[in-house]
C-alpha cells in the first residue's frame, strides 16, 4: 500500500537556513486548541494561541487488509508501523535502537487474584533497549532531529528519558546532554550516565528542570540542540501511539475494552487514544467503545484530584512520592487526559506509596514481572478501581508496565530480602521451617 511522503520547507528555531524535510506521512503540525496548521519544523507551540502542536498526517488510503499485511511483514519493532509515523520510509535501515513490539502478557494468575474474568493483559515495556517505554518516543524524536539538522540531543527527565536519550544518541551518532532532578534514584542516574553523554543534575524537582531547559532553548547556548520533549515534542509524543498499535495487533487486531495507563505529563495517555482512533479510522480494527483509565501516585496526583473534583483545570502540586518517574506536578497534557477519561467513560485514580509497593510485589509474585514504581501505580490503581466497582472485571483489560523494577530497587528494598539466613547444614534448614 502506497504512503504519501510529504515534503515541507521549514526553518529551525536557531535561525538555520530553511531545509526540506521528508517525514513520511507527516503533513503538518496542527494546534490542538485552535486547529491552525504550521509547516513541519522544531516548534511546539501555536503562534496564535500558544496551544500545543501535534503532527497531522496524510495517512494511507485503500484496503485495510493490505495495510495489515504490510505491517505484519515489517520488522519486530515500532518501525513496522512506519506508514503511520512521522519518520522516513527507510527508517528501519538507519542506526537506531529499534525499540518496540514488546510482550503483551496474558496475566491469568493476576487476574484470578483480582477477580478479573474478561481477560487481563500486561503490556510489558520493560523489554525495550533501555528498559522503559521512553525508547519509543526518543526513536521518533531522533528521526526529527536528523531531519532538522540538530547535532545534540537533550531532554529534561525524571530518569527513564535521560537513559533513553543517552543510549539513542550513542547509537545514532549524536552528542547528548540531559538534565535531571538532583535526587533521582541512583539506578537511573547510573543508567543515564553510562552512555557517555553529559548528565547534569539540577537542584529542584522536574518542573524546575523543565523550566531551565525552556530557557536554554531560547539562548544561543542551545543552538543546534534538539530537546526531545520540548522543541521536538510533537514528534516525540507520536512514539506512544505505537503502544496502541501493538496492543491491538497482539490482541488479533481488536480494541481492548479497558486500558490502564500511568500519568506523568499525560502525553502517553493522549497519544494512545490518538493511536486507537487512527486504527479505527483506517479500518484496521472494528469500532467499538473502549474505556481509558489514568493512574497516578497519591503524592503527585493533580490530574486525579481534578477528575474527582469535576474540574477541567489541573492545579499543580509539589511532588512527594516514590514513583519519581511520574512525579510531574504540572502535567502539560493534564486537561486532555481529563477529556479522554470522561469521553470514554473511564476515570483517573491514584494510590499511595504503600499501595504502589504492594502492587509491585503482587505483579512479581503472580506473573514474574518486576515493574518499576510506575507499574506499581497502574497495577495498584487497577486493583483499587475493581474493588470500587469502577473497572469492570468481566471486560478485557490491558494494564501498562512502562519500566523495569531494577531501576527503582529502593522502593522495595526495605521490605524485600532473604527469607532466612542459615548455617550450611540440613539441620539448620529444617530448624528454619523451610523444609516442606
Amino acid at each position: 500500500m502506497a504512503v504519501q511522503s510529504v515534503e515541507a520547507t521549514t526553518a529551525d528555531t536557531t535561525g538555520t537556513p530553511a531545509a526540506t524535510v521528508s517525514l513520511g506521512p507527516a503533513a503538518a503540525l496542527s494546534c490542538r486548541e485552535c486547529g491552525e496548521r504550521f509547516a513541519l519544523g522544531p516548534i511546539f507551540a501555536c503562534e496564535l494561541c500558544f496551544g500545543p502542536l501535534e503532527v497531522a498526517y496524510d495517512l494511507p488510503t485503500g484496503d485495510p487488509e493490505s495495510l495489515r499485511k504490510q505491517i505484519e511483514a515489517g520488522p519486530n519493532s515500532i518501525w513496522r508501523y512506519a506508514p503511520l509515523l512521522p519518520v522516513p520510509a527507510d527508517v528501519a535501515e538507519k542506526q537506531n535502537l529499534n525499540p518496540g513490539f514488546t510482550k503483551l502478557v496474558k496475566a491469568d494468575n493476576l487476574a484470578r487474584e483480582l477477580g478479573v474474568t474478561g481477560g487481563l493483559f500486561i503490556k510489558d515495556d520493560s523489554g525495550n533497549p533501555t528498559h522503559s517505554f521512553k525508547d519509543r518516543v526518543v526513536a521518533i524524536a531522533v528521526e526529527a532531529a536528523r531531519a532538522f539538522g540538530f547535532t545534540t540531543l537533550s531532554c529534561s527527565s525524571t530518569g527513564n528519558l535521560a537513559g533513553a536519550v543517552g543510549a539513542a544518541a550513542a547509537r545514532s551518532g549524536f552528542r547528548s546532554c540531559v538534565f535531571i532532578p538532583h535526587d533521582l534514584e541512583q539506578g537511573k542516574v547510573v543508567m543515564a550516565a553510562v552512555y557517555g553523554g553529559e548528565l547534569v543534575g539540577i537542584e529542584g524537582n522536574y518542573d524546575d528542570v523543565n523550566r531551565f531547559c525552556s530557557e536554554l532553548i531560547g539562548d544561543p547556548l542551545g543552538e543546534g540542540w534538539g530537546f526531545v520533549n520540548v522543541n521536538l515534542r510533537p514528534y516525540y509524543g507520536e512514539g506512544s501511539k505505537t503502544l496502541a498499535y501493538e496492543i491491538c495487533e497482539q490482541l488479533g487486531w481488536q480494541l481492548p475494552d479497558q486500558i490502564v495507563i500511568p500519568i506523568a505529563s499525560g502525553s502517553q495517555l493522549t497519544k494512545i487514544d490518538k493511536g486507537l482512533q487512527e486504527l479505527i479510522k483506517l479500518g484496521l480494527v472494528e469500532d467499538k467503545p473502549y474505556k481509558i483509565f489514568g493512574a497516578q501516585a497519591e503524592g503527585c496526583s493533580p490530574v486525579s484530584a481534578a477528575f474527582k473534583a469535576g474540574h477541567d483545570v489541573v492545579r499543580p502540586q509539589k511532588p512527594n512520592t516514590i514513583a519519581k518517574s511520574l512525579a510531574i506536578g504540572n502535567p502539560a497534557d493534564g486537561p486532555y487526559v481529563l477529556d479522554i477519561a470522561r469521553r470514554t467513560g473511564g476515570a483517573v485514580e491514584d494510590v499511595n506509596d504503600e499501595q504502589v509497593v504492594d502492587a509491585i510485589k503482587l505483579l512479581a509474585q503472580t506473573e514474574g514481572i518486576f515493574a518499576e514504581t510506575a507499574g506499581g501505580v497502574t497495577v495498584g490503581v487497577t486493583k483499587k478501581l475493581i474493588e470500587a466497582g469502577v473497572l469492570d472485571p468481566a471486560l478485557s483489560t490491558v494494564v501498562l508496565n512502562t519500566g523495569d523494577g531494577l531501576k527503582t530497587l529502593d522502593a522495595v528494598a526495605p521490605t524485600t530480602g532473604p527469607t532466612a539466613t542459615i548455617r550450611p547444614s540440613l539441620d539448620a534448614f529444617r530448624d528454619a521451617g523451610l523444609a516442606r
